[in-house]
């Protein structure tokens, strides 16, 4: 659908104003929706994107501005009120009941009844008539939780269309996604969007930003930098609106990878496995990493990364090949005996196998170390306070509050914490597994520096990431991977793009048929 904007706007909020204790979370932002149009809302993490959304939906109760839905002045005070409204939202973990049925979550609030009593036919009938509008054909009496996070994601949807929504609220709604999970929801999306209704599209990735999107509003530090069309704005531009500085930052940290493989001559091997593999998770595999070297893992989704990533650390058990680690052949690798040699691994996933929510940003940084240590030799408080201000302050933690439950921290930060965790054992040579994945594009480029920097100080990186971009503009070397099978090995150079990896990943297939 073309872009509507002669249409009258369904929301227009102007000079949105939210204060806290000491802090100005938006300053005078402006927001305006339209029927039939996919906005993008942009920005770092703390730009105002979250608040500005809960200040939508009735969560927050704004200080200054106004809020117009359908023409009409609104002052909501609670979510019910947004929800009458018109205004519905879907959330970047599934906030449905996965114990109850499809039917159940989908119609929670609106079942159909006869007297005092739910008709549960005829709930069913309703709910799967919702479904079928977003193409899902699934059993409304099936239990939601059975289900895949793709599919729970539509139920969400389904359900914000019982309420005949006009503005739905994707916030971050592919971070669980694969990529044909992604595909299925943008068809909803799509759908939805030429139907008529206005949906506010809230993502850190850049890519799907600029393939749904037909409009979107920037903001920095809390304050709104500019509304523009998707199809006008270069990505270098976006980037550059989003941090504020300058949009050659990511050309500058490649610059400098660069620059550190030119100096890195030769260096001894920290990593060498020579046929390393694991039945029914990799096909054996040659790899190896040296002093000061960036070595890439690329693939696309099920290609292997992880599983070679958690061969190498001993998270999971090798039954084929050798491993040696700082000149020494191991033999039963584990990742205490790995932590205690100088390997680190930083899991991909960093909720479920890597921070603890209820613990602080301090005693999560203190894991690693204590667990190097052991059980019985306590780190004394003085030197952990010195360790954990150290990495707060070289990372760029925020808030620099060490005693803050880490579950609060941004995503971005959280990344931050958990590599500070790594880094305090002062390891050799580091795996890091989808460091970015998530985190806003400044975060990234902090994080990106900090790998680069490592390297120029001798420790060695594997890098693995979705985004091809990342890998390319860090590694100097790339090991490629195809359907859990080494396929190629490419040496990083102003000729290798893209292109020449998905060319490689392809021509090992058409070598296979």
């Amino acid at each position: 659908m073309s872009l509507t904007s002669d249409s009258a706007p369904v929301v227009q909020m102007r000079g949105i104003t939210i204060e806290f204790p000491g802090v100005r979370a938006l300053d005078g932002v402006d927001l305006t929706l339209r029927p039939g149009e996919v906005h993008a809302l942009m920005g770092e993490n703390g730009a105002g994107k979250s608040t500005m959304i809960k200040a939508l939906t009735g969560v927050y109760q704004i200080d200054a501005g106004e809020i117009r839905v359908g023409g009409e002045s609104h002052r909501f005070h609670s979510t019910a009120q947004a929800q009458a409204a018109g205004i519905s939202t879907v959330y970047q973990e599934v906030n449905l009941c996965a114990n109850l049925s499809v039917a159940e979550n989908v119609m929670l609030g609106h079942e159909e009844r006869v007297g005092p009593f739910i008709n549960w036919p005829a709930t069913r009938r309703r709910a799967k008539e919702y479904l079928a509008r977003l193409n899902l054909d699934i059993d409304p009496a099936s239990q939601l939780g059975s289900h895949s996070i793709a599919v729970q994601q539509l139920c969400s949807i389904a359900r914000a269309m019982v309420v005949e929504a006009k503005v739905l609220i994707l916030d971050e709604p592919t971070s669980s996604l694969d990529k044909a999970e992604v595909a299925e929801l943008f068809t909803v999306v799509r759908s939805l969007r030429d139907q008529g209704v206005a949906i506010l599209f809230v993502s850190h990735f850049l890519e799907q930003i600029y393939e749904i999107s037909d409009r979107m509003t920037i903001l920095r530090n809390g304050k709104f930098v500019g509304e523009y069309l998707t199809a006008e704005l270069p990505r270098i531009d976006l980037i550059s609106k989003m941090l504020g500085r300058a949009g050659d930052e990511l050309a500058a940290i490649e610059a400098g990878a660069q620059r550190v493989a030119q100096d890195e001559g030769e260096r001894p091997a920290l990593l060498t496995a020579i046929g390393i593999g694991r039945g029914g998770s990799i096909q054996p595999v040659d790899v190896s990493v040296h002093e000061g070297e960036i070595v890439g893992f690329a693939g696309l989704l099920g290609s292997g990364r992880t599983e070679l990533a958690r061969l190498l650390y001993g998270a999971d058990k090798a039954d084929s090949g050798t491993l040696t680690l700082f000149g020494d052949e191991v033999r039963g690798a584990s990742p205490l005996s790995s932590l205690k040699t100088g390997l680190a691994y930083s899991t991909e996933d960093r909720k479920k196998e890597g921070i603890i929510g209820d613990l602080t940003v301090r005693e999560n940084i203190a894991l690693a170390i204590q667990a190097n240590r052991g059980i019985w030799r306590r780190i004394p408080a003085k030197e952990l306070d010195e360790v954990v201000d150290h990495y707060i302050q070289a990372l760029n933690i925020q808030p620099p509050n060490p005693n803050m439950l880490i579950r609060n921290l941004s995503g971005g930060n959280q990344q931050k914490a958990l590599l500070a965790r790594w880094l305090a054992t002062s390891p050799k040579l580091i795996i890091l597994d989808e460091p970015t994945r998530g985190i806003d594009i400044g975060a990234k480029a902090e994080i990106q520096r900090l790998v680069v920097e490592l390297a120029s100080q001798g420790m060695g990186v594997v890098f693995i990431s979705s985004e091809l971009e990342e890998v390319l503009r860090l590694s100097h070397r790339l090991v490629v991977l195809r359907d859990r099978e080494k396929v190629g090995e490419l040496t990083n150079g102003p000729d290798v793009t893209s292109s020449t990896v998905l060319e490689t990943i392809a021509a090992s297939g058409s070598d296979a048929a």
